[in-house]
């Protein structure tokens, strides 16, 4: 059995320090009898998308150096039932695993990996079905109110020019977090030109924001 692992250790804010979960993690790897090659600390929110330690350690998987990420819970590493599913799809491609203190160890090459894939999934598409359906619901109470969504054209210039790339990117299934930096706009922004398009225009179970 191959036992090469990375320790992964985040905390929210400045305040906090990752100081006990290296110090439990070290003693996890020693009791699991894992070879740790690389310990990585970080301070970032939980759904930061500017994670480089984790990325430094998504690279280390790619290139094989490593076959499991130790962490103290799931919730350090994923950024959102979605994000922890894209993740963890991909390690497995790269025949690396993500073993949590609490005893659970996601391998999704095995029948209990693949069964908390599906569950994750159902979460996840769950996740996107309510705000779905919440922002559905807010727009119809908004017109039966009388209120008038969106602005006319003209009184915001980019976003109105960049209005189709924006909602071809929701209909592709982009987060509105991925859509403001790649076109190098606010979030806000990009929910702004969503809720100013007429509802018919937009699929809105494609049209969510990923934590």
């Amino acid at each position: 059995m191959n036992n090469r692992a990375a320790i992964y250790a985040r905390v929210s804010t400045s305040d906090q320090s990752c100081e006990r979960q290296v110090a439990e993690l070290t003693a996890f790897a020693e009791r699991g009898g894992y070879d740790v090659v690389g310990m990585f600390k970080e301070t970032a929110s939980g759904a930061s998308a500017n994670r480089a330690a984790r990325n430094q350690i998504l690279n280390l998987a790619q290139a094989r150096h490593i076959d499991a990420i130790l962490v103290s819970e799931l919730s350090r590493w994923g950024r959102s039932t979605q994000d922890l599913l894209d993740t963890l799809n991909r390690l497995a491609g790269w025949k690396v695993s993500v073993v949590a203190m609490n005893g659970m160890t996601f391998e999704l090459d095995t029948p209990h990996g693949r069964m908390m894939a599906t569950m994750l999934a159902g979460i996840a598409q769950f996740e996107r079905d309510l705000l779905s359906e919440r922002v559905k619901s807010g727009l119809a109470a908004a017109r039966a109110r009388g209120k008038k969504l969106g602005r006319q054209p003209g009184q915001r210039p980019k976003s109105d020019k960049l209005a189709p790339k924006v909602l071809q990117a929701v209909q592709d299934g982009k987060s509105y977090r991925w859509i403001a930096r790649d076109l190098g706009i606010s979030k806000n922004t990009v929910t702004d030109i969503v809720i100013a398009c007429p509802v018919q225009s937009v699929s809105y179970p494609a049209a969510r924001k990923k934590l």
